[in-house]
């Protein structure tokens, strides 16, 4: 009998094999690395030092730099930085500078016992924390203008696996490295977390060296842009100013608010519906998150358990997840796929309440952190590409930072408060009421709706491809 394989099927897997849509592995890595340093496992690290549960759900608020991040995207988008702009191109400029400081700070993370002295800990988390948003603003508009649309559900999948490999490292690998040189697990010591830092901030050569191999962008001027900075130098005429001051407010205009405006005229009264979804669609995985680890060990299981549960099913669920998400984009559309992600990364914090009424169950453990990671990894690579595809590249680094931006401000803030809810209501009320908090999410993907995404946004970006690395 004859064997037929589905021709779509095939031309779908051999989008992975596009040069930029692999080099992505290696950029996300470098964007997925510092996230989990100074959130999750930060948390697990300073509650085996004694920290209280609110003051590591007061931390969390470190992360809040990324939910302000499009405050200074359109310094990235438009401002050179003197020497490497110009050996390097704006995105790659931006991309190496970012990675060398979030690798320094890291550095002075390992060098800091929080025990005794806990303020110089916040401080080196916040220079990794504005860094590591800078290096997202433009890694995100390097994977925009890289590829053309029809790309950017594989570009956001191999981001993912590769974002996704880096947080494994930055939690499970960080557990197993401490684990492995700690002398005295039965009490908290310092050493071993500070080699597991230092060893984290080393990792951070795989962007640097990565930023140092691919090619910048070729993006011609978009019309659009050359429009809107017109029309402010018409404005700016009428005004009768110095030429230095009308210089600077055109480039205002450009940088500040055409990117904004452009956003509110495409899109007109659904702008609203969609910053909406943008601001709920991560909220029951964030707000989760948070507390996972300290959850972990309140119920006992040990550094070396929770490394090899992420380490060996974590990491495969992830990767497996992420391809998969963006294999359905390719076959049934992003809306679908968004929607699929919504209703397993809500469906999955229950599964939390279920390993809680276990106790201590290594393979409970295995099994819920491998849904959740598969779950996430669909989810992630679906609203990539959906941001992705709201985004117009004439602001391509700006729009996807408000984007962003946007999706973690709510999710964070609200998180902030996850330790004193745990301490008020227990784990299993907590993990129940992140997984209520998906919907309201799902109501707003229906109510968006894919045709009108798809429609809106077949035009934008069909041109600027680019095929090589």
């Amino acid at each position: 009998m004859k064997i037929t394989v589905d021709s779509s099927w095939v031309k779908i897997f051999r989008i992975y094999a596009h040069p930029r849509v692999l080099g992505m592995l290696s950029l996300g890595f470098s964007a997925g690395l510092p996230l989990l340093l100074i959130l999750g496992t930060l948390s697990f690290w300073l509650r085996e030092a004694g920290i209280d549960r609110t003051t590591i759900g007061h931390l969390s608020w470190i992360g809040l730099a990324y939910s302000f991040k499009w405050l200074w995207a359109p310094l990235v988008d438009r401002m050179p930085l003197p020497v490497l702009t110009r050996l390097m191109g704006r995105r790659r400029a931006w991309l190496l500078l970012s990675q060398i400081v979030i690798a320094s700070a890291l550095v002075g993370m390992a060098c800091t016992d929080p025990v005794i002295n806990l303020s110089h800990m916040v401080f080196f988390a916040l220079a990794v924390a504005f860094a590591s948003a800078t290096q997202d603003i433009a890694l995100d508009a390097y994977r925009i203008e890289a590829v053309a649309l029809e790309l950017q559900g594989a570009m956001a999948a191999t981001y993912q696996a590769g974002y996704r490999v880096a947080m494994i490292l930055a939690s499970a690998g960080v557990l197993w490295i401490a684990a492995a040189v700690d002398s005295s697990a039965a009490t908290y010591d310092y050493l071993p977390w500070r080699f597991a830092y230092f060893v984290m901030a080393g990792c951070m050569s795989v962007g640097i060296i990565t930023t140092l191999i691919i090619r910048e962008p070729d993006v011609p001027v978009n019309t659009l842009q050359s429009e809107n900075e017109q029309y402010a130098q018409r404005i700016v005429a009428t005004w009768q100013i110095f030429p230095w001051l009308a210089t600077f407010l055109v480039w205002l205009y450009g940088a500040l608010i055409s990117p904004f405006r452009d956003f509110i005229v495409r899109h007109g009264k659904q702008a609203l519906l969609i910053l909406a979804l943008i601001a709920l669609y991560r909220i029951s995985d964030v707000v989760m998150g948070v507390m996972s680890n300290p959850f972990y060990v309140d119920m006992g299981y040990t550094k070396e358990e929770v490394a090899a549960v992420s380490k060996v099913y974590g990491v495969l669920m992830t990767i497996l997840g992420a391809a998969i998400g963006g294999l359905l984009i390719a076959r049934i559309g992003i809306m679908k796929t968004l929607f699929i992600g919504a209703v397993l990364s809500a469906a999955t914090n229950l599964l939390f309440v279920w390993l809680a009424g276990r106790g201590h169950d290594v393979s409970g453990l295995v099994f819920t952190i491998s849904a959740d990671n598969l779950s996430a990894g669909i989810a992630s690579s679906a609203f990539i590409a959906y941001l992705s595809g709201l985004t117009n590249k004439a602001y391509s680094a700006t729009q996807y930072a408000l984007f962003s931006s946007i999706m973690l401000l709510l999710p964070k803030f609200v998180a902030g408060f996850s330790g004193q809810f745990v301490d008020a209501f227990g784990y299993e009320s907590f993990f129940i009421a992140t997984a209520l908090l998906g919907i309201p999410v799902l109501i707003l993907i229906k109510l968006a709706g894919s045709a009108s995404f798809e429609s809106s946004h077949s035009t934008i970006n069909s041109d600027n491809k680019s095929d090589s690395m």
